[in-house]
């Protein structure tokens, strides 16, 4: 429908330029004949007309052009609206949605759990090394006269004199200020595209077999219309402008401290101090002992990581996507494989989900607690 709508639109404008063009030879017919004139009228009388003529050639030469940039802005615009729409595309999808899918699948998002295998490893518990002992050192205690203060000479400051004298100063210098003078503003409407008609993700209703709390999302890729919408818009009528005003200097008269005998000083002698202090000396220095410690090793048995986890898409049956008569062809296929699905009824409950589990297993399938397509695949039964 949007295709047909562009397409449409198209025609349109080529309509439209082709009059332009029917306008554009029509034109060079009237001048044809308005040279013929020129030779019967009057300078004057011909210059007018000529000038008027040229004039309307102009302004049909600009129309065109103009249609012709809107059929390529057109174009365009449909070229992109046709790869918005094409299947696969998922308008706002993201990177945390199913790749490649189409309208009418279902999937759900699963923790597939890391794989490991158990191997033997002989490992080092302790590195070979060295035990140290120590034989402490031996003191002895003895009495000395130690110097406390050295022997020093202070200064004695004999402080200055001071006056007050009164000073002019200034407070704030003369500035220039810059005064705004605001913009004026008119509120104008228009009416925009909102969104473009698009395809994106919803949540599913549910996968019909879900018989207990699980966990894992549903999302089904489906059709959204183009939405509209009006806005006011704030256009600029008059910008804004600034204006300088002179702010002149300030000035105070201040009391000022000044220096009226500066400062001297003199040396004064600080003789030295001293302290007997009882001391402890080494008498014997310590040593040390050192004894050679062997390795050890353990065989210990260790989990080895072989795939990681990961977060994966899985293709489900959900109520988007199910009919009556889809699960009881499954659940045909389940009894003819051997394994027992209970009523045949159409109806997904805990003795089919666990014909499906164990069918799953028989055949190395994907063991969810969900209808995935890949086991209703291998049932023979098609998923559409």
């Amino acid at each position: 429908m949007k295709l047909s709508k562009n397409i449409g639109t198209l025609a349109s404008a080529a309509l439209v330029v082709a009059s332009l063009s029917a306008c554009s030879t029509a034109d060079k017919m009237k001048d044809g004949m308005a040279d013929a004139g020129d030779k019967v009228m009057g300078g004057d009388a011909m210059s007018a007309e000529k000038s008027e003529l040229a004039a309307q050639a102009e302004a049909l030469k600009a129309r065109e052009a103009e249609l012709a940039k809107r059929e390529s802005m057109l174009a365009d615009k449909t070229k992109a609206m046709d790869s918005a729409n094409a299947p696969g595309a998922n308008y706002g999808a993201g990177d945390l949605l199913p790749p490649g899918a189409k309208p009418g699948q279902c999937f759900t998002r699963l923790w597939v759990a890391p794989q490991y295998e158990n191997v033997s490893e002989r490992i080092l518990v302790e590195e070979a090394s060295e035990r140290i002992e120590i034989i402490p050192a031996k003191f002895t205690t003895a009495k000395k006269r130690v110097l406390v203060k050295e022997a020093t000479e202070k200064l004695v400051t004999v402080p200055a004199t001071f006056k007050t004298v009164k000073e002019r100063v200034l407070v704030k210098p003369a500035t220039k200020k810059i005064v705004q003078v605001e913009a004026v503003y008119e509120t104008v409407t228009e009416r925009v595209m909102d969104k473009p008609a698009h395809t994106t993700w919803k949540k599913g209703t549910g996968p019909i077999q879900k018989i207990d709390e699980t966990t894992g999302e549903i999302m089904c890729l489906v059709e959204v219309p183009a939405t509209f919408k009006t806005i006011k818009k704030r256009v600029l009528k008059t910008p804004a402008s600034t204006k300088v005003q002179e702010i002149p200097a300030a000035y105070d008269t201040i009391d000022k401290s000044v220096i009226a005998t500066p400062p001297t000083t003199r040396k004064v002698a600080v003789p030295a101090v001293y302290k007997t202090v009882t001391v402890t000396e080494e008498a014997t220095p310590a040593k040390e002992r050192r004894i050679k410690v062997p390795a050890k090793y353990a065989t210990v048995t260790k989990r080895k990581l072989v795939k990681d986890g990961s977060m994966d898409w899985r293709e489900i049956l959900c109520d988007t996507n199910m009919t009556r008569d889809r699960i009881t062809s499954i659940q045909q296929a389940l009894k003819s494989a051997g394994h027992n699905p209970g009523a045949i009824d159409g109806v997904i409950g805990g003795e089919t989900m666990r014909a499906v589990n164990a069918y799953q297993r028989q055949k190395g399938l994907p063991v969810d607690e969900y209808l995935n397509i890949a086991t209703v695949r291998a049932l023979g039964v098609s998923p559409k």
